[in-house]
């Protein structure tokens, strides 16, 4: 049952990333024209990426997220661990009193625990079930988080198309340096949080 726990942190994380990449992916083209450079400069890039695992990491609402889910999976271990040693207990009490027991009593008793022992890989499942929901709607909540972010800030900044770099998931092998706009968008994404927060 330990593993429980690791199960939960690896589906938090793995879903967290996946509606990153899908948030940055499935952006639809800005309706208004790119704005030219100001005149006498270079044109302005339209295509910028964003490193999809820095933001992860240090985006407050994502870190928040995932502390969240992460509590919430250690209290589901630790709720299934202590029901799982009760159920242990009685299982043991059983076989130490089986002996002394009249043959209807152990039939009766083993079918008892047969039953507590469905009835705790179902609580189980269910628990599953359920922090997998919850972990699916903090999801989509950080995807459109994450969206209506980067179509507000491309149409902000001209950008036709904002593409996502990960580890992971490597959608852009190579980007150079001056189209990585994580940082700026890190930090306006951060921002936004903490006046959210308030």
């Amino acid at each position: 049952m330990k593993t429980t726990g690791s199960i939960f942190n690896k589906i938090t994380l793995g879903v967290l990333v996946a509606v990153s990449v899908a948030a940055c992916n499935n952006e639809k083209k800005s309706d208004a024209p790119a704005t030219a450079a100001s005149a006498g400069s270079t044109a302005k890039e339209t295509i910028v990426f964003v490193n999809q695992d820095t933001l992860l990491a240090k985006y407050e609402y994502a870190k928040d997220v995932n502390t969240k889910l992460q509590g919430k999976g250690k209290n589901a271990d630790s709720d299934l661990n202590s029901r799982g040693q009760a159920f242990q207990r009685e299982v043991a009490e059983y076989q130490r009193n089986a002996n002394t027991m009249s043959a209807d009593q152990r039939a009766s008793t083993e079918q008892r625990l047969q039953r507590k022992q469905q009835e705790l890989q179902q609580y189980q499942q269910n628990a599953a079930a359920e922090l997998q929901n919850e972990q699916g709607t903090e999801a989509n909540k950080l995807y459109e988080k994450i969206a209506e972010f980067t179509k507000g800030y491309a149409k902000q900044n001209g950008y036709k198309m904002v593409l996502t770099y990960s580890r992971a998931n490597p959608t852009v092998l190579y980007g150079d340096t001056t189209l990585d706009v994580t940082a700026d968008v890190l930090k306006k994404l951060n921002d936004a949080y903490a006046k959210d927060k308030k």
